[in-house]
């Protein structure tokens, strides 16, 4: 599913935030990708959902070299991946429904077959009450909701969330980590960035990556502290 291979990454003529980066994770895999801020995991996500290409190395995603993709491709590819921005990255003018729909209604799926899946969606991650509000008058939390049910609607192969319960109570939080073991055991890869060592130890069945310096380490699943 994804091979990384001493993939380095500079902005400008600046130090490299990520050097050396390598691993592999295969289809169905769920990993955690931590380290202190500043550390280059939002830069590694970036490379992951195609919004970035490296100063030097190798990617592959899905079997493809995904740094000789052209970018006429590229939205091919991205259909593929779901995204949990630590930003949400709701559109104002969208109901809460209709920014969940939208990865259906882009790829052309008939609301008359998404629509039950959605409320039921919206239901599980507490957001049944707030179906026609737009994103303004949401808090935090709910936008939060909001962005990782519109994350896996499509039943993504590869799921990116980038401190995904940053804004939920640890109940909720727990509620929410479920829901993407619940993924990874339908197939999809799972990758969380977090900061939250109980998610973690929550989920044994995970590896553990951490990044510290720009170098990525990783622990096995079931060795995580």
């Amino acid at each position: 599913m994804i091979t990384l291979e001493n993939v380095g990454v500079r902005y400008g003529t600046g130090p490299e935030i990520l050097r050396d980066v390598s691993f592999r994770l295969a289809k169905g895999e769920m990993a955690f990708l931590t380290g202190p801020s500043g550390a280059g995991k939002t830069t590694l996500l970036r490379l992951l959902y195609l919004a970035l290409r490296p100063t030097r190395g190798l990617i592959r995603l899905f079997g493809e070299d995904v740094t000789a993709v052209s970018r006429a491709r590229l939205p091919e590819l991205r259909r593929r991946i779901g995204v949990v921005f630590q930003d949400f990255r709701l559109l104002d003018h969208l109901t809460t429904f209709e920014n969940v729909a939208l990865p259906l209604h882009v790829a052309g799926v008939r609301a008359d077959e998404y629509r039950d899946n959605i409320l039921e969606l919206l239901e599980w991650v507490g957001l049944g009450d707030h179906v026609n509000a737009y994103p303004r008058v949401l808090s935090g939390g709910e936008r939060q909701r909001a962005a990782i049910a519109r994350a896996i609607v499509s039943k993504p192969h590869l799921l990116l969330a980038d401190e995904p319960t940053g804004n939920v109570d640890p109940q909720l939080a727990r509620r929410l980590l479920r829901l993407f073991v619940e993924l990874n055991r339908l197939g999809t890869t799972v990758i969380i960035a977090t900061h939250d060592a109980s998610l973690i130890a929550a989920t044994p069945g995970a590896r553990v990556m951490t990044l510290h310096q720009g170098r990525l380490s990783i622990t096995p699943a079931g060795e995580a502290a």
